[in-house]
């Protein structure tokens, strides 16, 4: 991505959102199919936590401009090369950056590669002003109820990705919610009958959420979102209909792609397992998470660890988080 500033320390990015009242306040959503909206359909469309929040943004008149760049399928590379422009060109005084999942569900999932495009994301957005709005997500295997040999590895995978989100939120000052723990996991009502996505109530969980947050930072003014759905929800027949179309789907599309390799890792948890080695599979996450972190550490930072390391070869070999 060209034109990305260099990253900077939270100490020197400390944006507001317009002091002036006459002025709407600027919220831009970037993302996947999480805040595209999919699992709370409207009349003439999606709508989500995003738009739900922007909604309870600004007050006393004072207007917000709401636009999603989120789509649904979108990977951290898709973010960092189409949505993070456009967004930047929107000049927003919020931006949300919720990516990653996709990454995780493909064979080609590179940590270090997922860190480093975040990183550059917001460096851009936070570098021209905004406030950036981040969460981390429970893995899709703990959503989906997948056996432990099958949701392991993809648990392994998300962990380290929640990992760099709270290391890059932590250093942008974003406004962060914590969606990772098993409350949001074991709480049926909150997902939509697919197992992928939040429900409406799940979405309006999320966007009350952050338009706490927001309000303890003076950066909400209007009402939150309410919690109770407002449409009907879907009947037995419909959810059960939603589930096998949504699941047929995903299957259809990862079938040459994430289903292959997932049954190897699963392989390798059970050899690994029966062996008495499973360690050796998180010790591989640990070495690959502390590369992916160091990556993103403001340059001071990665210069001053570098100075105190011992010396060695130039280039450090590549690790994989597994077997």
């Amino acid at each position: 991505m060209t034109g990305v500033p260099a990253p900077r320390g939270p100490r020197e990015l400390r944006p507001t959102v317009p002091p002036d009242p006459s002025s709407p306040v600027r919220f831009a959503a970037l993302g996947d199919s999480f805040t595209e909206g999919v699992g709370d359909p409207v009349p003439g469309g999606l709508r989500g936590w995003a738009a739900l929040l922007a909604e309870g943004v600004a007050g006393g008149g004072q207007g917000v401009e709401f636009r999603n760049f989120a789509v649904s399928g979108a990977q951290s590379g898709d973010v960092r090369d189409r949505q993070a422009v456009a967004a930047a060109a929107f000049r927003p005084h919020l931006a949300s950056v919720v990516v990653g999942v996709n990454d995780t569900l493909r064979r080609t999932f590179d940590l270090l590669l997922l860190a480093r495009r975040l990183d550059e994301v917001c460096a851009l957005l936070a570098g021209g002003g905004a406030v950036l709005l981040t969460v981390c997500l429970p893995d899709p295997g703990a959503v989906l109820g997948l056996p432990a040999p099958l949701g392991r590895p993809l648990a392994r995978r998300q962990a380290a990705v929640n990992a760099v989100v709270h290391a890059l939120s932590e250093r942008y000052d974003a406004v962060h919610l914590h969606m990772g723990d098993r409350a949001w996991v074991e709480d049926r009502s909150l997902w939509s009958p697919d197992r992928l996505h939040p429900a409406e109530r799940g979405h309006r969980t999320v966007a009350a959420g952050f338009h706490r947050l927001l309000a303890a930072r003076g950066m909400a003014l209007g009402a939150a979102p309410g919690l109770d759905p407002r449409q009907p929800l879907p009947g037995r027949l419909d959810s059960w209909l939603r589930l096998v179309t949504a699941a047929s789907g995903w299957l259809a599309r990862r079938s040459t792609d994430l289903l292959p390799q997932l049954l190897c890792l699963a392989g390798a948890e059970l050899r690994h397992g029966a062996c008495g080695t499973g360690a050796r599979l998180d010790r591989r996450a640990e070495e690959a998470l502390r590369r992916a972190l160091a990556a993103v550490q403001p340059a001071d930072a990665r210069t001053a660890g570098a100075r105190a390391a011992p010396s060695g070869p130039s280039a450090a070999p590549r690790v994989s988080m597994e077997g």
